[in-house]
This record gives C-alpha cells, sequence and structure tokens, in this order.
C-alpha cells in the first residue's frame, strides 16, 4: 500500500470524530490540522506541530509552510491521500484530505470529521502531497 492510500484510509478512519478547535486527540477531538497530522502520523510519517494559530486569519503561505514543513510536495492533480489547501472563506483557509469518492475534513460547523464527495465544497488553493 503507498503512503497515498494509506493517508486516504487513515482520514476515513477518523469520520465521526469530535471536532475541536486545536484539537489533536481523537477522543476528545480534532480540528482540520489536527486531522492532516493524525492521518500522515498514523500512515508513518514524522510529523511537526504548527505555532499556535486561529481559526480564521491564518494566511494560505503559513499553512503551505506548515505543509511543507511536514515533507509534503505540491501536487498537480489529485490523488488519494492528497491534502487540499482551500479558501473556506474570507481570511480562512482549511485542510482537506482525499479519500474515496470524496474529501474528509473537520466541519466546525457539523460538530465532527465528515466525508463529503466531490468536488470540494470550497475553492482549492492548492494540492499537497506525501512524497
Amino acid at each position: 500500500m503507498n503512503i497515498g492510500t494509506r493517508v486516504a484510509a487513515e482520514a476515513l478512519a477518523l469520520v465521526g470524530t469530535p471536532f475541536r478547535l486545536r484539537g489533536r486527540d481523537p477522543r476528545t477531538g480534532i480540528d482540520c490540522v489536527g486531522l492532516a497530522l493524525i492521518a500522515l502520523r498514523n500512515a508513518g510519517r514524522d510529523v511537526r506541530e504548527p505555532p499556535a494559530y486561529q481559526l480564521r486569519g491564518t494566511s494560505a503561505d503559513r499553512a503551505e509552510t506548515l505543509l511543507r514543513a511536514n515533507g509534503l510536495v505540491p501536487a498537480p492533480k489529485e490523488q488519494p491521500g492528497d491534502i487540499l489547501l482551500v479558501e473556506s472563506g474570507p481570511m480562512q483557509v482549511h485542510l482537506m484530505i482525499r479519500a474515496g469518492t470524496g474529501h474528509v475534513h473537520a466541519h466546525a460547523g457539523l460538530g465532527r470529521v465528515v466525508l463529503m464527495p466531490m468536488p470540494a465544497s470550497s475553492p482549492v488553493r492548492s494540492l499537497w502531497r506525501v512524497e
């Protein structure tokens, strides 16, 4: 099983997990950054925690720096296990993971991690892949 398939499987295993801003423990809740870090870690990757951040106001450049620091590279076309950086609102970026026929993400409004059908519900700024 390649790393992308493992990341996708780990993300799918987190569907239903409660949402919690800055959460890193599936028992108590995770956010989109926690989802990405946990899926990567559970797929066998070493991960680096980001400095403190807010739900709104984090720049896309800062998010891309975090993705690069965790060994991801820009991807030309979406594949399972890829991490999407989307613009979910003004001055708000969000991470989603491609898995199966949709995208796994920590949905603050629904209060849990969900699998949403494709295409992404927000404009995709960039795609990232573990090499």
